[in-house]
């Protein structure tokens, strides 16, 4: 078996349906195999791959543990040379896998190969990104300040705005939207940190595979659309709680300065995920009157 395409759902019945079908009728040039772990999903998902997408290997949980649990389990369950990791909101418009696994093959120092993503409008997504500084808290993708000036020397360093997306180079960490990876990586670096819920999982095994002296290539020659968001979107108020105990976690593994540090750390963490939550409840709220 070439390549394992492994894909986590919950919830997104309809997009994960249309993923499914670009899957497979652009998949081309490799023997394949498609696993979909699906999460509890409550909206048919699982029923829907099993009814219409038979060739499909469908591993049902009976409880949502995450994102990181069930692509481990997912890729446990496979057994491609290559694995493919990819959202239930992406879409294909082509047959990037066969370049890829090629390009993984023919080099073995790389641990992660990411595609281009693009919107649904075809314009570019900023996949790529820099290790995560203090800086961030103030300059990530969604805040105030890199709405106000987005082309601020920390937000653009952070995004990688400034860096010519149509060239293959390495970089700090990819987007876990489309990922693909040598099956042996696992055995050297070990699975996902089942410790994510949501969010951060994807920065934190590139960390791993950096220290463990491979590479995490961006690769524009394959492109791959993507539906940003769609994947959290079911549930809003947990997503923005677990993305900030991902971003607590992260801290505690890989930014300590010290213990003096921590409490004010988690509770500027703290802080801001109340006032996330105040924010898009409101917003929610008054959108419906």
């Amino acid at each position: 078996m070439d390549l394992s395409i492994v894909i986590v759902s919950y919830n997104g019945r309809d997009h994960l349906r249309r993923c499914l079908s670009s899957l497979l009728e652009h998949t081309r040039g490799l023997e394949y195999e498609v696993v979909v772990v699906d999460n509890a999903s409550q909206d048919g998902s699982a029923d829907m791959v099993a009814a219409e997408f038979p060739p499909v290997r469908l591993l049902r949980r009976s409880s949502n543990a995450g994102l990181s649990i069930a692509l481990n389990q997912g890729i446990r369950a496979s057994s491609g040379e290559m694995v493919a990791l990819l959202n239930p909101d992406t879409g294909l418009d082509d047959n990037p896998f066969p370049a890829m696994a090629r390009y993984l093959r023919d080099h073995p120092d790389v641990g992660i190969l990411g595609p281009r993503l693009l919107d649904y409008d075809g314009s570019l997504q900023l996949s790529c990104r820099r290790f995560p500084t203090f800086s961030v808290a103030f300059f990530n993708r969604y805040s105030l300040l890199t709405r106000l000036f987005p082309r601020n020397r920390f937000s653009t360093r952070y995004l990688m705005a400034d860096f010519d997306h149509s060239e293959t180079a390495e970089v700090d960490w990819l987007s876990l939207a489309c990922w693909m990876v040598p099956r042996r990586l696992f055995d050297e670096v070990g699975l996902l940190d089942e410790g994510y819920f949501l969010y951060s999982e994807d920065v934190d095994f590139c960390q791993r595979v950096h220290r463990a002296g491979l590479k995490v290539v961006y690769f524009p020659q394959e492109s791959v659309v993507h539906h940003i968001g769609l994947s959290t979107g079911t549930l809003p108020n947990r997503s923005v709680i677990e993305r900030h105990r991902s971003m607590w976690r992260y801290y505690r593994k890989y930014m300590r300065l010290g213990l003096l540090l921590d409490g004010p750390v988690l509770a500027a963490i703290a802080f801001r995920c109340a006032y996330t939550l105040g924010a898009n409840n409101l917003r929610r709220l008054l959108g419906k009157r």
